[in-house]
């Protein structure tokens, strides 16, 4: 992607990356200390990672995903700071448009549990942990309060008749005395007036020349603001309190004495210090609850937040950025001053297309229930059908977990941005590198995977992924054959999957059968999977490795790739992974390593790397959940943005899956038997369903389009007999 392209923010939409919402130039901190800050280029997608790089045609340095991460904001300075478990960004924006733009991108994914669970309710209520949370933020702004007036009195109470070196002295002098105590300074201002008390509660104001005047009447007109936001926020506090509490509670004794409480907080927040904010915050918050202290949680682990760091004067609320809502779009900016460097602005991406609308969607981040029974003794079932293939075995459904082998194969292609990737990519080499790092991606799902299978699919069952463009469909029964197709801005990505199984006593192999063929622009490329095993079947904890050889083959120019699944030593490490890249005359370009289930880089020399890719982080109740990723918990998910755009044979209306997904493993039993009992009479009757959506070629499989445009048209030619 050229930098002449980037400027241009009048592009069409279908030309742009569709997977991104925002990217453009701004300044980030450097990683070691008194290096200052340096210009790189960030880009958002519409997972919530936020990475970045020394320029768009260079690999990603770092990422961030926002769902997990903290985000802070000093809106005077057009400074963002973005803090998760494994990386902090400190960045400014370079405009307070940028500010605006990033800001309203980065608040698609720290929106709070109400946005997240309740975005159907016509009357917001908060959870205990919210009510806490606010709770906090007007105790935090009752201690601020306390400070600004404390040094306003203290600036009104110097001696005005002191010399000016001799302030400056005493100034600074103050200054380390505050930052010592945590108190607010105000050290800019030259101080002078006489000494001045209380009168009713009001501060009288001093006398102070046209300058010191001026700056008063800031501090003042700030002061009065934030008391009157601190008003405002006890009182909708205490509003939302009455109005989530339960009938009984309603009218009770605490929404009659609602005023006296907030006096008494305002009355005490002005007599709080710095070192007694902890103990003032945790007693009124015991006297907000209606019947004993509150609860304290955690914060969710699934939902970022945002907190402002200081509030802007009045002279910055002129030029205080507008940040737009979630569901905004996003719009180009041009430098204000002509003296920054040349630099690229954001892109806009229009709503308008169904496909980033779809990916635009707040998905869940959890099942409906978690592990439901035991997956039961897979050596027993199987020394019962030595030397039969699986997929021919009912097994019970204790034995499965709540996705289809259709929605497994949209797994492998989470981390489809790599092939944007790819696509930018100019160098032969670093194209092939990235298409690699995919390939080895398409695997980091499967960590903790090992008990349980996906549901066998009817034949002619459908799944789609609009964030990929992804369709799929179950061609064949007998052997069980899954056709998909993906594409995407630049690549198209056409596959089949397919396999056997062999056991072996203590392991049971996988062998993949299918291929997997992906076009960039004039390249062609094709790979075949390695074998999988299940280890320690008779005893022990089970668990998923891959091992073999993977070879990817440029069949236009001749380059390839082999990279080498290694197996785990008895003391080695494990899910190692390492590749070289061929020229077409078979000479070694490149080197790459890492593991299949954390990262994969490319080796610059001996001691420097360059992460092409990088898991990630797996949910924190991802074993109570089947060990799905985040990606994989979205998968058989109905959206708001799918109701009646599904067509009849997707696999989310399986009601087995359904069933299995709710925690009812008795229904989901039944369910599943009274399915494979309909395909069996559709079978017999000679009635059986024929793919659709893709054709066999030879020995492939490939995509013959025409399954949007039915999706547009609202499925009138799909078969008016369901599969289920």
């Amino acid at each position: 992607m050229s930098m002449s392209y980037l400027r241009c923010s009048t592009q069409p939409v279908t030309s742009l990356n569709q997977d991104v919402i925002c990217e453009g130039w701004v300044l980030k901190k450097r990683r070691k200390k008194m290096q200052g800050f340096a210009r790189r280029y960030f880009v958002l997608r519409q997972s919530g990672i936020l990475s970045y790089s020394i320029d768009p045609k260079h690999p990603i340095r770092d990422q961030i995903s926002l769902s997990h991460a903290a985000l802070s904001t000093v809106v005077g300075r057009k400074d963002i700071h973005i803090d998760s478990s494994n990386a902090t960004f400190h960045i400014k924006c370079l405009s307070t448009e940028d500010f605006n733009t990033w800001m309203a991108a980065f608040r698609k994914f720290i929106a709070t549990d109400d946005r997240r669970f309740h975005a159907g309710k016509t009357t917001p209520r908060l959870s205990h942990t919210q009510w806490n949370r606010s709770g906090i933020i007007a105790e935090d702004i009752g201690s601020i309060i306390a400070e600004l007036e404390s040094a306003i009195v203290a600036l009104q109470t110097e001696d005005s008749h002191k010399k000016n070196s001799s302030l400056k002295s005493k100034s600074d002098k103050e200054k380390h005395n505050d930052h010592r105590d945590g108190g607010l300074v105000f050290g800019m201002f030259k101080k002078s007036g006489t000494h001045t008390t209380h009168e009713d509660g009001a501060l009288v104001r001093p006398r102070l020349d046209s300058n010191l005047h001026f700056h008063f009447q800031r501090i003042n007109v700030a002061l009065d603001s934030l008391k009157a936001q601190h008003v405002a926020l006890l009182r909708s506090l205490y509003a939302v309190q009455n109005d989530t509490a339960p009938p009984t509670a309603r009218g009770s004794p605490l929404a009659a004495t609602t005023e006296d409480k907030i006096d008494d907080l305002l009355s005490t927040s002005r007599l709080s210090t710095p070192f007694g904010r902890r103990s003032q915050r945790m007693s009124s918050m015991t006297d907000l609850s209606d019947g004993g202290p509150v609860e304290w949680f955690d914060a969710e682990d699934d939902v970022g937040e945002e907190f402002v760091l200081e509030d802007p004067t009045p002279d910055e609320e002129k030029s205080r950025p507008i940040l737009q809502s979630g569901s905004s779009s996003l719009h180009a900016y041009e430098s204000a001053s002509s003296d920054e460097e040349d630099i690229v602005p954001l892109r806009t991406i229009a709503e308008t297309d169904p496909f980033v609308q779809a990916r635009q969607v707040v998905r869940r981040t959890r099942l409906p229930s978690g592990n439901i029974g035991d997956e039961g003794s897979l050596f027993a079932t199987l020394k019962k059908n030595v030397g039969k293939d699986l997929s021919t075995i009912a097994l019970p459904v204790s034995f499965n977990e709540p996705l289809t082998l259709l929605q497994r194969t949209a797994e492998e292609l989470e981390y489809h941005e790599l092939l944007h990737q790819a696509v930018e990519a100019s160098d032969p080499i670093e194209r092939m590198c990235f298409v690699a790092a995919f390939a080895i991606s398409s695997y980091a799902h499967t960590r903790h995977r090992s008990g349980r299978k996906g549901f066998n699919p009817m034949l002619a069952e459908t799944f789609e992924d609009v964030r990929m463009k992804f369709i799929a469909e179950k061609v064949s029964h007998n052997p069980v054959i899954i056709a998909y197709h993906a594409e995407g801005d630049g690549w198209e990505l056409n596959a089949t999957s397919a396999g056997k199984t062999k056991f072996w006593g203590k392991s049971l192999e996988v062998i993949p059968l299918g291929t997997t063929r992906l076009k960039i622009d004039g390249d062609h490329y094709e790979w075949n999977k390695p074998s999988s095993f299940m280890r320690n079947l008779m005893m022990g904890t089970k668990y998923l490795e891959h091992c073999g050889k993977m070879m990817i083959q440029n069949t236009v120019s001749g380059a390839s790739c082999a990279v080498d699944f290694k197996q785990t030593g008895y003391w080695g490490a494990s899910n190692e992974v390492a590749g070289i890249v061929l020229s077409s005359s078979g000479d070694v370009c490149a080197h790459i390593e890492g593991k299949w289930d954390d990262q994969v880089a490319l080796a610059l020399d001996s001691s420097h790397l360059r992460v092409l890719w990088r898991i990630t982080p797996f949910p924190k109740q991802t074993i109570e959940y089947y060990g799905f990723t985040a990606f994989g918990m979205t998968l058989n998910e109905i959206t708001n943005d799918l109701h009646g755009k599904l067509p009849p044979t997707d696999s989310r209306f399986r009601p087995d899956v359904r069933a299995l997904e709710e925690g009812n493993v008795d229904e989901a039993e039944a369910q599943k038997t009274r399915l494979e009992e309909l395909q069996r009479d559709r079978r017999r009757r000679g009635v059986d369903r024929t793919s659709r959506w893709f054709r066999q070629v030879g020995e492939d499989w490939q995509y013959i389009g025409g399954y949007w445009e039915a999706r547009a048209r609202g499925w009138k030619e799909c078969p008016v007999e369901p599969l289920w």
